[in-house]
């Protein structure tokens, strides 16, 4: 496969100190540049326009809420209507070209986003929360998603193939063909690379897109949007609506002329999306990404230094507001208590504050209504019986006053069918359980609605080996010190789910996934 490499990759675990130096001064000059641009208003974009709204709505800080930001357009139903008329008219044009000059536009928007990798991610600190690592890795992502997809195309020749014949005047072949009209529905937490990847994914197969970014987390949308119109995507072929779910977002979902949707959120806006159906005569595709309960098991002969770290690091990465979080661990009974005074010790470590600070680990969640499922998932831990063993309350004392702080929380003591063993929370709270043999551990682990992500520690093979078979998840991970639960990265380790964590079973970031942005068509010809 051709492409270029991106220079870095997922945790920078790998990098040198030199590297790191740099990474932290690129992000240093970003950060005075952000501030400068703090306050000013942007427009939606159309059909190669800049739209205005006659209502527009302040973008916060969730580090600091007295900070605005930027201002945005709140859309409406008509403005959605207006984009997808627009990638209507652009998708014939758009996809008639040959894929070979797509790869190419595509290609040059990944290039756009390494190229502005630093600001780019000082923008997510400032409206995510989350740290610089994990802000630079969330670009690099989204620049890899796009590689890969390109690479993909390539791969498979565009994904015409030349069959059999039953005659030997005739000629078959099997052409995947565009869709049309795609809207993407992106998350706040991973406000580029969940953005980019189903628009790059649909974009290089030849289908146009509505992008609406969330509501938290608008700019990184807008921003994609001016990576694409640089790169050499046409009018009309990639537009951004910035609003409301219950308008912008329901209009995408009742809109007869969008012919395929991507969504990142809540499995209940995921289930809604996989019903409704715009009054289409005909079904149309969804893929849906909708959140997980992931559950890592701690065996008698695991490493308990790889597992505790493996464990804080993905229930405490981005404050807990990933989809891949591990948010409970099955701890086998011999080693349960020196299992968890290892992971408080480590816990109680972490550092919290400003993520736009080099050497803090964890900063805020997202907004007060993460702040409130917070505060009642410690109030009912406590009031069932469980044990708050470090963490389990909002910051409030300056310098956080002003933020949405929460400490990074570890409960035991909780029955394991109790509902902070089985709910999806979002937040920086991880249960653990005491289990008595592998059986159990895996009963207990797939005893959820969701099935994304999953991890071991163990050093017994034959656990290993049943693990993966056995198990109910997308991605699942054996000993992984760098993340017991999360990281997988394009076209190293898929990223999809199972049950209702998912209704595509192919991983972004995999060999499956941009197929699912086409649909076959089969051709006879006679001689």
């Amino acid at each position: 496969m051709s492409g270029s490499k991106p220079e870095m990759k997922i945790t920078y675990a790998t990098m040198s100190a030199d590297q790191m130096e740099a990474l932290h001064l690129g992000i240093d000059e970003a950060i005075e540049q952000v501030k400068a641009q703090l306050g000013k208003t942007y427009p939606m974009h159309i059909d190669g326009e800049a739209i205005e709204s006659a209502e527009q709505f302040e973008d916060l800080s969730p580090n600091d809420t007295r900070i605005v930001l930027a201002r945005f357009q709140k859309g409406t139903a008509d403005h959605v209507r207006d984009a997808v008329r627009a990638a209507r008219v652009a998708s014939a044009d758009w996809g008639g070209r040959s894929w070979m000059e797509r790869v190419a536009i595509v290609r040059k928007i990944g290039d756009g986003i390494r190229a502005q990798r630093w600001e780019l991610a000082a923008w997510m600190g400032f409206e995510t929360g989350k740290n610089r690592l994990e802000c630079v890795g969330d670009i690099e992502e989204a620049a890899d998603f796009m590689t890969y997809y390109c690479d993909q195309i390539e791969a498979h020749d565009g994904f015409c193939q030349t069959m059999d014949k039953l005659e030997p005047n005739e000629e078959n072949t099997s052409v995947m063909r565009p869709h049309g009209v795609w809207a993407v529905i992106s998350p706040f937490n991973f406000p580029m690379a969940l953005a980019a990847g189903p628009a790059g994914g649909a974009l290089v197969a030849g289908n146009t897109v509505v992008l609406k970014p969330a509501s938290d987390t608008p700019m990184l949308g807008l921003r994609l949007y001016d990576i694409a119109t640089k790169a050499g995507v046409p009018p009309g072929v990639f537009n951004v609506v910035t609003g409301p779910g219950n308008s912008v977002g329901q209009e995408i979902a009742e809109n007869a002329h969008i012919d395929g949707i991507v969504f990142t959120g809540s499995k209940e806006v995921g289930m809604m999306l996989s019903r409704e159906n715009g009054g289409r005569p005909a079904p149309r595709p969804v893929i849906t990404e909708m959140g997980g309960k992931n559950p890592t098991l701690v065996m008698s002969s695991a490493d308990l230094d790889k597992a505790t770290e493996g464990v804080w690091r993905s229930a405490f990465g981005a404050q807990g507001q990933k989809c891949s979080a591990c948010s409970r661990v099955y701890v086998a009974t011999d080693v349960c208590d020196r299992f968890v005074e290892e992971l408080v010790e480590k816990t109680r470590k972490i550092k919290i504050g400003n993520p736009l600070e080099r050497d803090v680990w964890m900063g805020p969640v997202i907004n007060e209504a993460a702040v409130k499922t917070y505060e009642r998932a410690i109030e009912e831990a406590k009031r069932d019986g469980g044990r708050v063993l470090t963490g389990g309350r909002r910051i409030t004392e300056e310098p956080f006053r002003h933020g949405y702080f929460l400490e990074p929380t570890v409960i035991d003591g909780l029955p394991t069918d109790h509902r902070l063993f089985t709910d999806e929370l979002f937040v920086p709270i991880t249960v653990v359980g005491k289990v008595t043999s592998f059986d159990e551990a895996i009963q207990l682990a797939n005893k959820t609605e969701y099935g994304l992500t999953a991890g071991i520690f163990s050093s017994d093979e034959d656990e290993i080996a049943n693990f993966f078979d056995e198990i109910q998840a997308g991605v699942v991970y054996a000993n992984r010190q760098a993340g017991a639960t999360t990281g997988a990265w394009p076209g190293i380790n898929p990223f999809g789910g199972w049950k209702a964590s998912g209704s595509s079973g192919r991983g972004a970031g995999g060999p499956y996934y941009v197929q699912q942005f086409l649909k076959e068509q089969s051709r006879v010809r006679i001689y």
